[in-house]
């Protein structure tokens, strides 16, 4: 029979499994060795982790598949080796059976939305080789509905203290845009483009959420994602194709009743952007690559030299770098860059995009707190 439950769990197909299949009474015990687990995840050890699994199988694991609860876990503290265990389920004490990570936990989302909160670009990369969606959604009144892992990563990006500082308020104007352009290239913002790139190269209708964050006016959001994804843009053409949005709706605006000067105004500066990004995107995106530790002076004068190199030729010095001070963070965030904190980012563990109730918190304090509730 072990036998047999083990071939059975080893052919369980990845299916998107909605809404999560434990019952309730397996979620509480799962509280109950929180502790132990999070000691054995926060050093990344799959020893630990497999005595742990040994002791309580039945805890985190379900129906043939290692549970939700625990695959999310171990994503909440980027532990890739031990989710790189459980996703691959070859380990003997596991019996055969592996986590599936396109499978719903309790909280309403998936490994891959709380990998995208993270940036953790190893964990995403390693969720995908499992056979991870990007095309998933949240569900439920804990988490902002309807989101997509990569709407997590942009937005959470976006809130970024450079950005917040140095882009309010919101403006459809030249020097605007070329002040964001220069924002986005610095060095402390090259590892949210890192963490969108790879979500954007996953997701279906990319030019469908391009094109929703301009008409919402999202240009801070949609400047990420034209940036970050611009491989798979150029690969399918897609430039183009935002293009003839953005003249479609410039032409029903022109067309239309009363005054949409403002309207036509905005427009323009969209094509703009595009047409900064289809051009000069690439050799940005290179430099970013290629220059993660300069100074921002460096930064700002070499994208500036680029820009014009395409034709464009941004104001006079309106970035105050006086005022780009990176972040104090006060955890380490292990296994993101491989060593300590990282500067010029918020604690990476605060980014409150995903949780629609928890709004300053990290999913490691609610997870505390459902434990809390459990007992």
């Amino acid at each position: 029979m072990d036998l047999r439950a083990a071939c059975m769990a080893k052919y369980c197909p990845n299916d998107i499994i909605i809404p999560d299949p434990i019952p309730e009474f397996v979620q509480s015990a799962f509280y109950n060795i929180l502790d132990g687990l999070e000691l054995a995840l926060e050093k990344d050890s799959v020893q630990c982790f497999l005595r742990l699994f040994a002791k309580s199988p039945n805890v985190m694991a379900w129906n043939l598949s290692i549970t939700s609860d625990t695959l999310t876990c171990m994503v909440s503290h980027n532990a890739l080796q031990c989710a790189k265990v459980v996703l691959q389920g070859k380990a003997s004490r596991l019996h055969g059976l592996h986590a599936n990570p396109n499978c719903m936990n309790p909280h309403g989302y998936f490994p891959i939305h709380g990998a995208a909160e993270r940036f953790s670009v190893n964990m995403i990369k390693l969720l995908f080789r499992h056979g991870a969606s990007a095309n998933v959604r949240t569900v439920g009144d804990a988490v902002v509905q309807d989101l997509l892992p990569l709407h997590v990563a942009v937005e959470n990006g976006c809130m970024h203290k450079y950005l917040e500082d140095n882009l309010l308020p919101m403006q459809y104007h030249p020097d605007y845009i070329y002040k964001l352009i220069h924002l986005l290239c610095l060095p402390e913002m090259k590892i949210f483009l890192d963490t969108v790139r790879p979500l954007a190269g996953k997701t279906d209708n990319l030019v469908h959420e391009i094109w929703n964050y301009i008409m919402n006016g999202k240009l801070v959001q949609a400047t990420v994602l034209l940036l970050a994804a611009q491989k798979q843009i150029r690969k399918y053409d897609l430039f183009n194709t935002i293009m003839y949005h953005i003249f479609r709706k410039t032409s029903l605006i022109s067309f239309g009743n009363g005054d949409n000067g403002e309207a036509r105004k905005q427009m323009e500066e969209v094509f703009h952007l595009v047409n900064i990004i289809s051009r000069a995107g690439e050799a940005l995106d290179k430099y970013i690559q290629a220059h993660s530790e300069v100074s921002h002076t460096e930064v700002l004068e070499h994208v500036s030299t680029i820009l014009k190199g395409f034709g464009f030729f941004p104001g006079g010095d309106c970035i105050n770098v006086g005022n780009l001070r990176p972040y104090d963070c006060k955890v380490s965030v292990r296994g993101l860059h491989g060593k300590g904190n990282v500067d010029g980012t918020k604690d990476l563990t605060e980014m409150p995009y995903l949780h629609a109730a928890e709004q300053k918190h990290a999913t490691l304090d609610w997870y505390q707190k459902r434990l809390a509730c459990c007992k």
